[in-house]
């Protein structure tokens, strides 16, 4: 019980944060943690572009230390939400990863900010119901 309660203190999932970015959760930063390149290939609406290797000498002068952030990279195949959150934690930020990352928040239907401004693609039916309802999980 307690590993399972830890984790979910240390790990938001794409529907979670877009929920709380929709309810305007105060002192939230969602933080996109990759390259240039792939931020400017699109990226969540209202993230800060903060990747890792500038987290320790930037993230002071970007994020207020009451905040409560949440990282993400590219997707499950990809483990640098969870370096990006260490590099936050170090710090001595609260911090979460968002399992999933850009990938799953793609494939779920919800917006992002590309060079032709906001799109969304289709939900894919692997990751969340057609409708766009949440899975009530």
């Amino acid at each position: 019980m307690a590993h399972f309660a830890r984790r979910l203190t240390l790990e938001a999932d794409v529907s979670d944060v877009q929920a709380d970015l929709a309810a305007g959760v105060e002192g939230l930063v969602v933080v996109d943690s990759r390259a240039a390149v792939a931020w400017e290939q699109g990226h969540l609406p209202g993230a800060l572009h903060l990747p890792t290797a500038e987290i320790a000498a930037r993230a002071g002068e970007l994020i207020p230390r009451t905040s409560a952030v949440v990282a993400y990279c590219w997707g499950p195949g990809c483990n640098g939400a969870t370096r990006a959150a260490l590099a936050f934690a170090t710090l001595g930020y609260r911090v979460k990863e968002m399992i999933g990352g850009y990938e799953y928040w793609v494939r779920e239907g919800f917006p992002v900010v590309t060079a032709l401004g906001e799109v969304t693609a289709p939900v894919d039916p692997l990751t969340a119901p057609v409708a766009g309802a949440t899975c009530a999980c």
